[in-house]
């Protein structure tokens, strides 16, 4: 049986699913197409259906829900793993005339991302944002034009933490950190999801060769990188690559667990409020097992 799957080529993804797509563990006769894509691209097909198993942003999980299913295996959630504010050097002195940023124009990887909802819970009052791919946004707010009249920030993600400074850039928040600080919880960055019309027990089989995958990659291409990881990578040093694993893949990469699904929970219950929405959820949000 083949069944469609989506992630993205960054290398926690990569690294977390090397092993089943590559059949480096027993697929039990399941075979996938693979089909990798950013993080908007994949939250815009979720919303459509699109993709039987598919990584999504936490941030767009209740427009996906009606569909789709959260899988226990293969997300990214953590703590000191969320996106950062940066700005320009000319901005700097500015920003404390404007705390809420009311003024400031603000790059963000995506309007339904777990990065948007975490900005907008620490800054309601920022209103002006423009939406850009993540590799887009270092650039964006390095190159603001001379005489521009609002500053320009960038909520940058994914390897962007680790090289931001490189271009001159200064982190304003550690979004992940406020997230924290209110919350007690960890972050829910990214998840795996599934098709409401599988067979729950087919789910149940793929969640589990994720989890698998996830193990093998870290008994066997935990120091020595998977080729499938550095190919889909050829822009990152290695160094870039592993600090990014690091980051992203740990026990809840494994199995969410209760704390991982109280974290889920409290997520969508922001999501809420800072849409002012108070719609309904399905009862079932995540796959039992």
């Amino acid at each position: 049986m083949k069944f469609t799957l989506g992630f993205s080529p960054c290398p926690n993804d990569t690294f977390i699913f090397d092993a089943l797509v590559n059949k480096k563990i027993d697929t039990q006769g399941l075979d996938f197409d693979v089909v990798l894509g950013d993080v908007q691209t994949l939250n815009k097909w979720a919303i459509e259906g699109k993709l039987d198993f598919t990584k999504i942003s936490y941030g767009v999980l209740p427009l996906a829900l009606g569909n789709y299913i959260v899988l226990n295996s293969g997300g990214a959630l953590g703590k000191g793993v969320g996106p950062l504010l940066i700005t320009n050097q000319k901005n700097i002195n500015r920003l404390h005339n404007d705390p809420t940023l009311a003024n400031a124009l603000v790059a963000v990887p995506g309007i339904n991302t777990t990065a948007h909802m975490l900005f907008s819970l620490a800054y309601p009052g920022a209103k002006n944002k423009t939406f850009k791919v993540f590799n887009e946004i270092e650039d964006f707010v390095k190159e603001s034009p001379a005489g521009e009249q609002d500053m320009r920030l960038g909520v940058i993600i994914h390897e962007n933490r680790f090289t931001y400074h490189l271009k001159g850039l200064h982190k304003l928040k550690d979004l992940g950190e406020y997230w924290e600080e209110t919350t007690g919880l960890p972050i829910p960055l990214g998840g795996i999801i599934a098709k409401r019309s599988l067979d729950s027990v087919l789910a149940q089989q793929v969640d589990r060769l994720i989890a698998q995958s996830v193990q093998y990659a870290y008994q066997h291409h935990h120091t020595q990188l998977a080729g499938y990881v550095k190919e889909h990578s050829q822009e990152m040093s290695e160094d870039v690559m592993r600090q990014h694993i690091d980051l992203y893949v740990n026990d809840f990469s494994v199995a969410l667990g209760e704390t991982g699904k109280h974290a889920v929970l409290k997520l969508l219950e922001v999501y809420g409020q800072v849409n002012n929405q108070n719609n309904a959820l399905p009862t079932e949000i995540f796959l039992p097992g």
